[in-house]
């Protein structure tokens, strides 16, 4: 009997502006794409006043359903590429999904993704090394 495919459905709320960068990072380590919606954060004046920051009201939650297996990859990619380090930056977490429906074409995604990847870092390699080529004459 073949197991379901388990996935994760990741969230990640970031300062409006920034959603472009949280989708390049997440498609980096294959996640095949993601859901954009605007949102309005609600942090208290005190909030601002004890961390010495200015929250951005307006916010953007990209909302990703990745394969359970590639889950820590992308939480990691997101908190170091898009700053989730900095105070007032944004936040990502995960949550188990029990079922998903409608991914018929999610496995072709992930092959694509990994294609498109295999692809860039091959064209970044020859870089490197015409690179080199011209260091050394």
């Amino acid at each position: 009997m073949e197991t379901e495919k388990k996935y994760e459905a990741v969230f990640c709320v970031i300062n409006a502006g920034f959603s472009d960068d949280v989708m390049y990072a997440a498609r980096k380590v294959g996640a095949a794409g993601g859901t954009i919606l605007k949102g309005h954060g609600t942090a208290p004046l005190e909030a601002e006043a004890a961390f010495n920051i200015r929250i951005q009201p307006e916010k953007e939650i990209v909302l990703l359903l990745v394969p359970a297996e590639i889950k820590d990859a992308v939480l990691r990619e997101l908190y170091q590429s898009v700053g989730l380090d900095n105070p007032g930056q944004g936040i990502v977490f995960s949550i188990p999904v029990e079922r998903a429906l409608g991914l018929s074409d999610f496995n072709r995604n992930e092959k694509a993704a990994k294609e498109e990847k295999k692809e860039k870092e091959e064209k970044e390699e020859e870089s490197e090394e015409a690179r080199l080529a011209g260091v050394e004459k």
